[in-house]
Formats: structure tokens, C-alpha cells, sequence
């Protein structure tokens, strides 16, 4: 079984949003307003969060692209009570819509701060309603969401290989999910972590590699590569 994992390069990453808003498209996110965004409301499977330190006197800052990190021991989904998330057999974690009962347990045990309660029933004005992705199920009120890794893309491409006889190859999983695809920047990769002749996992084991919150052991399926130094 391959082991889904996504790096992404910082000294590339311009903080140019694409990927977040190929996120919302692609995965049927709904809008929010400025009243729900001014209580906490807004839905982001995927953010750019800025990350300003003063180092010697000297203001620095970092912007560091924001996906769900697919944790190899996920708080989330220990703290579930009814098993709505869950890890499947490559290490994704997904989302049951069907059985979340919306005691948002797991947006408080998700130390990164991604996922989303939807608190209102999501609406699609025209001409966004003719636009929605096949595949990507719009969420109801009263569910948690997040991002998937854009697992439908991902689902569409094994059934795509295998009708070819044939398995995924490493060039089409680098940009598969929409966030990578949108990158103008070419720093975002996704693949087999499990695979050491991946880009992924040849990427992982650079020495500017490191993950988010490394020392609370969720084991995030996220990495990053940090900035050269001068």
C-alpha cells in the first residue's frame, strides 16, 4: 500500500494564495460572508499562514501553506466518538459525512487548526452553482470538514492506470491534488512516502526538511523544506 504524504518547499512558495483558491474550487467549499467571517466562520481547507519572528532585532517573516497533515496518529481521530474520522489503508485521513454528529471534538483536538464546523447550510449563488466538482460531495450543516488531499482526483487517476493496466507513475501523483497543480511556483509535491525513489520521499530526506509541531508526535504526513540560508 502506498503512503500518501505531501511536501512543500518554502524558499519556492510566494505566498501567492493560488493554492488556497483552487482549493475552495476544486473541493466545493462554500463562501462566507463577512458577518460569519468576522465570528470564526469561514471555511478554509487550505490556508497561508504567516509566520513573523524577530530574530536579532530583526523582523522576519515566513508564510507557510496550510493543509490538513494527514497525521500518522491523529488526535482527531482518537477523540471521535462515533467514528466519522478515520485513517484508511494509505494513511489518509477522511471524513464520513454521513456519520458526524457534529460535536466538533476533533476541531478541538487538531493541534494545526484545520478543520471546519459547518455552521450554516451551504449556498452556491449562480453562476457558482453550475460549477461545482462531480465527485466532491457538498458538506451539510452541522458536519466537520477538511481538506482530503483531493482524494476524488486522486480515486479518478488509480481507476484512469488501471483500465491502461498499469500503476500510477511518480509525474502524475507530483501535481494531482489542486493545490499543487495551481502552484505557479512549483513548490508543492505530492506521492508514495513509502516509495524512496519518489519525489516525495527523495525530498523528505533533504536536510532542510522538518513538519509542523514535530515534538507532539502526530507523526503529519505534511513536510516542509525550509528556507536556505544565506
Amino acid at each position: 500500500m502506498p503512503r500518501w504524504g505531501m511536501v512543500i518547499d518554502l524558499d519556492k512558495c510566494t505566498a501567492c494564495q493560488a493554492c488556497t483558491l483552487a482549493c475552495q474550487a476544486e473541493n466545493n467549499v462554500p463562501f462566507s460572508g463577512p458577518e460569519q467571517a468576522a465570528m470564526g466562520r469561514s471555511i478554509h481547507w487550505h490556508e497561508v499562514i504567516a509566520d513573523v519572528k524577530d530574530e536579532h532585532g530583526e523582523l522576519h517573516a515566513r508564510f507557510i501553506p496550510r493543509p490538513c497533515m494527514h497525521c500518522e496518529d491523529p488526535p482527531c481521530v482518537t477523540v471521535c466518538p462515533v467514528g466519522a474520522t478515520y485513517v484508511d489503508d494509505e494513511g489518509l485521513v477522511r471524513m464520513d459525512y454521513d456519520v458526524c454528529i457534529g460535536c466538533r471534538y476533533c476541531t478541538t483536538a487538531c493541534p494545526y487548526g484545520i478543520r471546519y464546523f459547518n455552521f450554516y447550510a451551504p449556498e452556491f449563488p449562480e453562476p457558482y452553482d453550475q460549477h461545482l466538482t462531480p465527485g466532491v460531495p457538498v458538506r451539510p450543516v452541522g458536519v466537520v470538514e477538511k481538506c482530503s488531499f483531493c482524494i476524488h482526483r486522486l480515486e479518478r487517476a488509480k481507476r484512469e492506470a488501471a483500465a491502461k493496466g498499469r500503476e500510477l507513475t511518480d509525474s502524475e501523483l507530483v501535481l494531482l491534488p489542486a493545490c499543487n497543480q495551481a502552484c505557479p511556483a512549483s513548490a508543492r509535491y505530492f506521492g508514495d512516502l513509502d516509495d524512496p525513489e519518489s519525489t516525495v520521499s527523495r525530498l523528505a530526506r533533504n536536510p532542510r526538511a522538518f513538519k509542523l509541531l514535530e515534538d507532539l508526535g502526530t507523526e503529519p504526513k505534511v513536510i516542509y523544506l525550509g528556507e536556505e540560508k544565506n
